[in-house]
């Protein structure tokens, strides 16, 4: 990835050493080429415009703009627009956002996380040529167009809280794959048979999807939340507390199937050598349903707002990394991240502020209340087994990554997780997050 900076500085004291004060707009133009193990190679580009203004507010900026238009070799597209100001309106900073994925064969394996099965070795069969290919087994067609507008504001009564409140409106079209599409190119022997169902089609055939719920559906509503912030910056924070609390409500005029869910998010740095040079960072979130009722399509996501979109997942870059996307699907899910983040060398190049640096993770999630799978017993197939474990336990990961650190803001990050379950030869558990996932992306997870 290459970024162009047009941008001023400002001198700074000496005991700021050699960092350089942005001023004015910085320009980040860069081909979008990267690599996520769930989506394939990344082609498209990417264009970021901060606005630092006088410099008063850096390493945080005044405004920022981010356009990306990006299409994977595994299928899918992803257009993105994001829109950041705190000064536009006095008091307050606004935060918009729209995003469209199209995405032809997007994975699905079921809700509850280990309460469904995940036929690796037959997967792992069609790959090495032994099998046809069974990866479409666990594919659905998934088109999803979310747009928002978030504003946030200072409680003046109490130092680092605000309040936040937003508008959202989504709209999914899910459906089955298009078996045409998907055997396009493959010999005989390696075509998925359109006489063998996909689990998604085998959860509406037995009622766990419902009719209402098959072809998505669009929903729209408010979110109103209270946020606490005494991170040192945003982008790289090394010390301070990022927690936030959500309630979401979209009622049934509002949308096709109405639900009520609320999030919790904790993030916590600590500095243990100064300077950045050092810093422990963890993050604790539980996203939950009032009631039992939430159509599937607004459930694999994690509550965030501002300028990004909610994260899809669990299971992928943003929240469990090494685990599948979506393999961690529930009304309830807890999840939690800690890493040791080392920035091993800062300099300045070009006018830049430069920084590298490795961490450490481990990542983990799990469902702790999940949706009704009762009607799955009833099914049979020693081919394309459903039912696993009785409830769900923890997912849990480990790794490590590389970032290249750009102005505290610009990040590109390498990292590779593998789940705990791959290790587990002898259990019943083994590999049932997938063997493991490499990362090229942008920015810190939190």
């Amino acid at each position: 990835m290459i970024a162009l900076a047009i941008s001023t500085s400002v001198a700074v004291s000496a005991e700021e050493k050699s960092e350089i004060i942005k001023t004015g707009y910085n320009l980040g133009p860069l081909p979008a080429i990267a690599f996520d193990a769930d989506k394939g190679f990344q082609l498209g580009a990417i264009l970021q415009l901060f606005n630092y203004g006088d410099g008063h507010n850096y390493p945080n900026y005044d405004s920022k703009l981010y356009l990306e238009a990006s299409f994977f070799t595994k299928g899918s597209q992803l257009y993105q627009l994001r829109y950041d100001n705190k000064e536009l309106i006095p008091g307050v900073r606004w935060s918009s956002a729209l995003r469209i994925d199209i995405d032809k064969a997007f994975d699905f394996y079921g809700f509850n996380g280990y309460e469904s099965y995940f036929n690796q070795p037959l997967v792992q069969a069609g790959k090495d040529g032994r099998s046809y290919i069974f990866t479409p087994f666990y594919r659905m067609k998934r088109f999803a167009y979310t747009l928002k507008s978030d504003f946030l504001g200072k409680i003046e009564s109490v130092d680092h809280l605000y309040w936040e409140a937003g508008i959202f409106a989504n709209l999914h079209q899910t459906g089955a794959i298009d078996y045409a599409n998907i055997n396009k190119g493959k010999s005989d022997e390696q075509k998925f048979p359109e006489t063998v169902k996909t689990l998604y089609d085998i959860y509406h055939d037995y009622g766990v999807i419902s009719d209402s719920e098959y072809s998505g559906g669009f929903s729209s509503g408010i979110r109103l939340g209270v946020l606490y912030d005494s991170r040192d910056k945003e982008g790289a924070p090394s010390r301070g507390i990022w927690a936030e609390a959500h309630i979401t409500a979209s009622p049934k005029f509002l949308s096709k199937d109405p639900y009520y869910r609320y999030s919790a998010t904790w993030r916590h740095y600590i500095p243990i050598v100064k300077n950045d040079v050092l810093t422990f960072a963890y993050r604790l979130n539980y996203e939950g349903t009032f009631g039992n009722i939430a159509p599937y399509y607004v459930l694999p996501y994690m509550t965030q707002m501002g300028e990004k979109q909610d994260l899809d997942g669990m299971g992928g870059y943003f929240t469990t990394r090494g685990i599948m996307r979506g393999r961690v699907v529930g009304l309830d899910m807890a999840s939690y991240n800690a890493e040791i983040r080392w920035r091993f060398v800062k300099f300045t190049l070009w006018n830049q502020n430069i920084a590298l640096g490795l961490s450490a993770f481990s990542d983990g999630t799990m469902v702790t209340k999940g949706r009704d799978l009762s009607a799955l017993k009833y099914y049979g197939s020693l081919l394309t087994p459903i039912l696993n474990a009785e409830k769900d336990t923890p997912h849990i990961t480990f790794g490590a990554g590389f970032r290249f650190i750009m102005n505290e803001n610009f990040i590109v990050a390498a990292e590779y997780g593998t789940p705990l379950t791959h290790f587990l030869k002898n259990s019943p558990l083994y590999n049932q997050d997938g063997p493991g996932a490499f990362y090229v992306n942008l920015g810190y997870l939190f």
